[in-house]
């Protein structure tokens, strides 16, 4: 059934305003899933943050010119049924959530990505970016390694504070 004129323009405004505000975009060949794993997928990514979007890759190309950050990306690779994993809190989370989707269903391949300064990311980048840690585990790291000289000079001082109170207390008992 076709779409009408005015409900293409509103889900291109639509799309225009998701891609652009945007931190990362991937894209995948959906061909031959079935309907109950689309169902799944899209759970799977709301949880992580992520919007799947199934759309026409011509009105996503008109979206895309629509925004000031990605008229100039290249959309020669946006061929075959799409979908589109949009995420604008983390850079990696629609890569991820993809790349751990295909991993138990074989019908999904990465094609590729957008990244928020409108760079085209092959399969490879896209691929790549699903192996970094999200955001969050890189924040923790970070804090664990700020915090570890803390720990180490409280465990020393620690130490040292139980070997002068037992020196103490032989003393007393001596």
């Amino acid at each position: 059934m076709a779409i009408s004129r005015d409900k293409k323009q509103s889900l291109v405004s639509e799309l225009s305003e998701i891609l652009g505000n945007a931190k990362m975009t991937a894209f995948a060949a959906y061909e031959g899933l079935t309907v109950a794993d689309l169902q799944e997928l899209r759970r799977a990514a709301r949880a992580q943050g992520v919007a799947i979007k199934v759309v026409k890759n011509r009105l996503v190309r008109v979206a895309l010119e629509q925004s000031e950050a990605l008229k100039a990306v290249d959309t020669s690779s946006l061929k075959g049924q799409l979908l589109y994993a949009v995420s604008s809190e983390d850079e990696v989370a629609p890569a991820q959530t993809l790349a751990n989707f295909a991993k138990t269903h074989e019908a999904l391949l990465l094609k590729g990505g957008i990244s928020a300064e409108g760079k085209l990311l092959d399969e490879a980048e896209v691929k790549a970016l699903a192996t970094l840690p999200s955001k969050n585990e890189l924040i923790a790291q970070v804090l664990a390694t700020l915090s570890s000289p803390l720990d180490g000079v409280m465990n020393g001082l620690s130490g040292n504070l139980h070997a002068l109170l037992d020196g103490i207390e032989a003393k007393a008992t001596a």
